[in-house]
């Protein structure tokens, strides 16, 4: 059964930096992608950050420069850190993989983690 949990969530200043973790379990995590998104209010999920199993990873735009992320293998995790927040990170941050079963890629999701960035 694949579960994936996030934490870390919470609410910080402008400027300031966040770390996000998601736990992985049920499925061979070294061998695959993980992906963290995010929905604000209003709008739709977006991806914000893909690490692959190699562990290139990639960044949309408005977070590049200002966020990584990390894969531990070892532990089952994966890392969000989360620098010069700006009130528009705002949102409910899901970790995300695909896996490949009997012939159909299926995705799965954690429960979400808020990050509420405000003064």
């Amino acid at each position: 059964q694949v579960q994936l949990v996030e934490s870390g969530g919470g609410l910080v200043q402008p400027g300031g930096s966040l770390r996000l973790s998601c736990a992985a379990s049920g499925f061979t995590f070294s061998s695959n992608a993980m992906s963290w998104y995010r929905q604000a209010p209003g709008k739709e999920r977006e991806l914000v950050a893909t690490i692959s199993s190699a562990g290139s990873t990639y960044f949309t735009d408005s977070v590049k420069g200002r966020f990584t992320s990390s894969k531990n293998n070892a532990q089952n995790t994966v890392a969000l850190q989360m620098n010069s927040l700006k009130p528009e990170d705002t949102g409910v941050y899901y970790c995300q993989t695909s896996i490949y079963t009997s012939g159909s890629l299926l995705h799965y999701w954690g429960q979400g983690t808020q990050v509420t960035v405000s003064s």
